[in-house]
């Protein structure tokens, strides 16, 4: 491992930099040197070492600078930091932060030589487990999503439970998936299933199942995913959307590690790994009592946010060119890619909908062009249209319910006993209504000045 290791030395003393390079390729490691942490990260990309030694008092950008654009450049990447200003705080600072190791100068030369060979094995380690074919769906150069999917990987390892956030459309089941395939339960299920995509009952039939005649219509038993996904993992997605009666049963389950079938009088032991996702808001719908606090807890021990398309516009061209290749071999083998001009507008655009919407274009882009090169004009005509597309019922749903209470608001001059009558809602729902959709009465009483 040592021979073939690479190491990037920095440090603004030229001597004591040459002189710790000698000693390191003495020992067998290949050594690149810079003079500054801005030289140092001007070389990361080209040179990508195995492991960085920096000195902590450098001017312009000291050791600790030099870790954090590290940490956002190249998550993982071990570094060590010397310094003759050594002390106990720092040293504390320092590891807390991530840095691997925090070595006082003069350096003893088997203290130094340990400590590499320390970072070394655990870097291997992490990847002991070969390839990246765990991640593999998930196409990324982003600094940010990196971080993510360097969580991802250390949290696969363990059996908590993990909770996805982030907006539609920007991967959450995704990653789900990839968590499962690096977990030791890879070989067992992975069942997904969408929590506000079906009516209460159905839904609770689909999760624990439901015993021969347990409602109507129920002619045979049914096996719930809970069992469907034993010894796997077990994907919630829209959790957030769950109706408060069935949060207590799921809750149980979870306690209880065993589900009883609707309509059933015996129980069932349950082995899953629970990854849960949403893009709502939890804190607000717990403060709104729309989410119960302790399932809350019991799915929330790690929370992975996914950021939207547009905090990660590095990726829309090489997403992109993936999926132009995917859809080319489906339908227009011919189809090679898109010119750069339309490139360039792919990549400034705004994208709302995210990955989900990114595919949606690129589909359509690839469906008409008549040319193996897809010009900017056909990716312009492809975002106008999913800009006029219909909308989803969720949507659709949601701009109604603004849109109407905005109304009655307005009729009653923002008294919201009287807008709940009109609605024929009571005061509390009609708050949680409200607060759903971020309305404030006291903007629509008379002076006051609307926003909504």
């Amino acid at each position: 491992m040592k021979q073939a290791a690479h190491v990037l030395l920095v440090d603004d003393d030229v001597s004591l930099l040459k002189l710790l390079g000698m000693r390191l390729e003495s020992r067998g490691y290949r050594v690149t040197t810079a003079e500054s942490g801005r030289e140092a990260l001007d070389n990361l990309d080209q040179t990508r070492p195995d492991l960085v030694l920096s000195d902590l008092r450098m001017d312009e950008m000291d050791g600790m600078a030099l870790f954090q654009q590290i940490q956002k450049r190249m998550p993982g990447l071990p570094v060590i930091i010397l310094t003759a200003h050594g002390s106990i705080p720092d040293a504390v600072s320092a590891t807390r932060q991530g840095v691997f190791s925090f070595l006082t100068k003069p350096v003893d030369r088997d203290e130094l030589f340990s400590a590499i060979d320390d970072a070394l094995r655990q870097t291997a380690n992490a990847s002991a487990d070969g390839d990246d074919a765990w991640r593999a769906e998930i196409i990324t150069r982003s600094p940010h999503m990196e971080r993510v999917l360097e969580q991802a990987r250390m949290v696969a390892g363990s059996d908590v439970s993990v909770l996805v956030t982030g907006p539609s459309g920007s991967g959450k089941e995704l990653l789900a998936n990839a968590i499962h395939r690096a977990s030791s339960r890879a070989e067992k299920p992975f069942v997904a299933i969408n929590c506000g995509a079906l009516p209460e009952q159905l839904l609770e039939s689909e999760l624990f199942g439901h015993a021969k005649g347990a409602f109507t219509g129920a002619i045979s038993q049914h096996e719930g995913l809970f069992q469907a996904a034993d010894g796997g993992t077990l994907f919630l997605d829209e959790i957030g959307d769950m109706p408060l009666t069935l949060q207590v049963k799921l809750l149980r389950a979870l306690q209880e590690r065993q589900i009883r079938p609707l309509g059933s009088t015996t129980s069932i032991p349950i082995d899953v790994r629970i990854i849960s996702a949403t893009h709502r808001d939890l804190d607000k719908a717990m403060r709104e009592g729309d989410f119960r606090e302790d399932l809350f807890y019991r799915l929330n021990v790690v929370n992975l946010r996914l950021p939207p398309l547009k905090e990660r516009a590095e990726d829309v061209p090489l997403l992109a060119k993936h999926l132009v290749t995917q859809a080319a071999e489906r339908h227009k083998p011919f189809v090679k890619g898109f010119s750069p001009e339309a490139l360039n507008l792919l990549a400034s655009s705004a994208w709302p909908g995210n990955v989900r919407q990114l595919v949606n274009v690129v589909e359509q882009c690839v469906a008409l062009t008549s040319t193996p090169i897809i010009p900017e004009a056909l990716v312009s005509q492809a975002l106008m249209a999913e800009e006029n597309a219909l909308p989803s019922f969720n949507e659709a749903r949601a701009g109604f319910e603004r849109s109407y209470l905005i109304k009655v608001l307005k009729i009653t001059e923002g008294n919201v006993t009287q807008a709940a009558r009109i609605a024929g809602r009571n005061r509390t729902d009609f708050y949680k209504l409200l607060g759903r959709h971020d309305l404030e009465p006291s903007a629509f009483k008379p002076g006051a000045e609307q926003t909504g």
